[in-house]
């Protein structure tokens, strides 16, 4: 038996915040919150967590309060796939959100770079998928 993603553990600043952006960004919701919002995860609504879960889970995100900034490029990043409509319309529904335009030395590509409030940086990806 293989391993399953189920996880992303995001270290941030403010986790309340990067999570609300995060859940209008993927249309997830708050699962848990500590006291003192210090750990928040997030994950969709549609479908249960996924340790016993068969089939393909969608990953939750846990996004946890350090207390050193972001200094560099990330090293792992998040690709979003617009499912409902074009590229252009979620990159500018993203930076309505608080995304900000990234350039990480991409070029001339298909995706679009983008940075979270925390300058973490993601991908819109061009083609949409179900």
């Amino acid at each position: 038996m293989a391993g399953k993603f189920t996880e992303l553990a995001i270290d941030c600043a403010d986790p309340v915040v990067l999570a609300r952006f995060w859940c209008s960004v993927l249309d997830y919701e708050v699962l848990r919150e500590d006291e003192d919002g210090g750990v928040v995860t997030i994950g969709s609504p549609a479908v249960p967590e996924g340790r016993d879960r068969l089939g393909p889970v969608p990953p939750v995100l846990t996004f946890a309060r350090v207390p050193e900034g972001k200094t560099v490029k990330n090293r792992l990043h998040i690709d979003v796939n617009p499912t409902d409509r074009e590229q252009d319309e979620e990159v500018r529904r993203l930076l309505d959100l608080g995304a900000r335009r990234a350039d990480v030395g991409q070029g001339d590509e298909s995706w679009v770079v983008l940075a979270d409030p925390e300058d973490n940086e993601f991908c819109v990806l061009a083609a949409r998928c179900p």
